[in-house]
């Protein structure tokens, strides 16, 4: 019974703060909202303008080919510094303060850092000319305005998953590395026969973590880009935020909210049922 009464005060914070909005938001996707008049219960017109909707494939591209940058630029960063890190035999803190500071900073400094860094006249294009390239328009030009997004939010997010796979990496047993020191295994070799099976388990529970992140992306492209240029960084999210708070349509926003939910749980549901068989296996 304490362990229930002490356990309340988290359980009544969580259940109004997420469970709630998630139940109002269902219901509000069945609505015309009106906080004045009054809501009026429309059926499913909202998903039906939802799917009518002609930005909404354009922002489902987008998410899915900002997802596929996310895995292919920054899943691996936070792993590959953690090992190197975890070799380091001096100034391991250091480094782990080093990678976290990131983290430390306002974003509101960062999306101004980074708005510099990529302005035409600013460093990113001086270092491009000095290695004999053009100059790129990272955040105005179609082609390359999403990896230029996906690089900031790499170097924003890593410092805090490398803690992550840091810790992952010290519950192996250093008994495991004594020995292939012994048997005259290199850096490479420890890293690929130990390292990497020992921490299988969390680059599946990040992997997982990163799909519903980088699906539900919108802050910065909103900070940087604002969706464009010609809606090229126009996310599924950021289509939601933009129903709710521009068009003010929040029966419509809670319709594609509710579309996400269902897609990220049903997403989660076989991952976990494929980690399940893993470990089985």
């Amino acid at each position: 019974m304490w362990g229930i009464i002490f356990l309340l005060p988290a359980l009544i914070v969580f259940c109004l703060f997420l469970w709630t909005p998630i139940f109002k938001g269902v219901i509000y996707s069945f609505m015309q909202v009106d906080f004045v008049r009054g809501n009026e219960f429309i059926g499913l017109n909202n998903y039906r303008e939802v799917f009518a909707n002609s930005a909404l494939l354009i922002s489902i591209r987008n998410t899915l080919y900002y997802m596929l940058l996310c895995v292919l630029i920054g899943f691996w960063v936070p792993s590959v510094v953690a090992m190197a890190i975890s070799e380091l035999r001096r100034f391991q803190g250091g480094m782990r303060l080093i990678v976290y500071l990131p983290h430390i900073v306002p974003a509101v400094v960062l999306y101004g850092m980074w708005q510099w860094l990529y302005d035409p006249l600013g460093p990113a294009n001086q270092i491009a000319s000095w290695l004999g390239n053009h100059q790129f328009m990272w955040l105005t030009d179609k082609s390359i305005a999403m990896l230029s997004i996906v690089i900031a939010e790499t170097w924003q997010a890593f410092g805090g998953t490398t803690l992550i796979y840091l810790a992952g990496i010290v519950g192996i047993p250093k008994d495991l590395y004594e020995a292939a020191e012994i048997d005259g295994a290199g850096v490479l070799q420890r890293i690929r026969h130990i390292t990497i099976p020992g921490i299988r388990h969390i680059y599946v529970l990040m992997f997982i973590m990163q799909l519903i992140g980088t699906s539900q992306g919108f802050m910065t492209h909103m900070a940087l880009t604002g969706g464009g240029p010609n809606n090229a960084t126009l996310t599924y999210m950021y289509q939601i935020i933009n129903e709710a708070f521009t068009n003010l349509n929040y029966g419509r926003a809670s319709a594609m909210g509710v579309l996400m939910f269902l897609v990220l749980t049903s997403l989660s549901m076989v991952l976990y049922y494929f980690q399940g068989r893993s470990k089985e296996a």
